[in-house]
């Protein structure tokens, strides 16, 4: 793609506070020169780890048609649409619809399936939904699930001990879903080191950094949004990995020490480091 200013459209929640899904995608894709229109799926006080119990939910599922068809009726278009969290089975038939109708000829459609960690699907999602996200994840040009969407995506058995011919399986699979290009999240084939995925053309390659032994809520969203920016800057699907990965390695860092900040990483003071990765072409 080239550099051109382009409007995209993002689906997911707002969690208010907690540095994740709108709150996180809006600045990062914004910093990145994009014209970033939000799609609300609902609307949190909080995100929903341990230590935000008792946040207040609206789900805006109903909302959803008639915000698509007054951007119809105005001949609103995106260049882009990147998907997030989406809250049920009907809100992934909704974004099918939409990729069928706001998208410009030939936009790009990029498919977070964030679903499952660590082995398990989030709490509230089923068999149904995973069915549902496959069929998303079909219609994607780009997917970037993590090893246990991954999994769950093509019904492979979960490994938290693998080697690169397990890697090479979860591959295959999420390509005969009919993706056209994936980047798995959270690859790692040594104790001191993380990293992603890419596979592309039938080519496979591998951006390993530096692994800090924490978890942080949050990363994947910073991940997908600055790999998205990334990419609608024109940057190569590898490129745009390796990017979104070094910049969230940044957020991380600039975390680290900072126990009150348990709930998400602190990847504002660092949006710098992103803007001129992307500057320097």
């Amino acid at each position: 793609m080239n550099d051109d200013y382009k409007r995209i459209l993002v689906v997911q929640d707002i969690s208010c506070v907690g540095q994740c899904s709108l709150t996180v995608a809006l600045p990062i894709l914004s910093a990145c020169g994009m014209e970033t229109a939000i799609l609300p799926s609902a609307v949190l006080s909080t995100h929903t780890a341990k230590g935000f119990e008792g946040f207040t939910f609206r789900d805006l599922t109903d909302d959803i048609p008639d915000i698509c068809a007054h951007w119809q009726s105005k001949n609103i278009t995106f260049d882009a649409l990147y998907t997030g969290y989406l809250g049920s089975t009907r809100q992934v038939q909704m974004v099918e619809d939409m990729m069928d109708t706001l998208l410009v000829p030939g936009g790009v459609k990029i498919v977070d399936p964030a679903m499952a960690d660590n082995g398990r699907l989030y709490v509230g999602f089923d068999d149904d939904y995973v069915a549902a996200m496959r069929r998303l994840c079909a219609r994607a040009d780009i997917i970037l699930p993590n090893i246990t969407e991954a999994a769950f995506l093509t019904g492979l058995d979960y490994r938290e001990e693998y080697d690169e011919a397990y890697i090479d399986e979860l591959l295959q699979g999420l390509r005969r879903l009919g993706a056209r290009d994936i980047v798995l999240t959270g690859v790692s084939f040594s104790p001191d080191t993380l990293g992603v995925m890419v596979y592309e053309n039938g080519q496979k390659q591998y951006h390993p950094h530096r692994r800090i032994p924490q978890m942080f809520h949050g990363t994947g969203d910073v991940y997908a949004s600055a790999f998205t920016g990334a990419y609608l800057r024109g940057r190569s699907l590898f490129d745009s990995a390796c990017v979104a990965a070094d910049y969230t390695l940044a957020a991380i860092e600039n975390t680290v020490g900072a126990p009150e900040h348990w709930y998400g990483v602190r990847f504002e003071p660092v949006l710098p480091v992103l803007i001129e990765r992307l500057k320097k072409g």
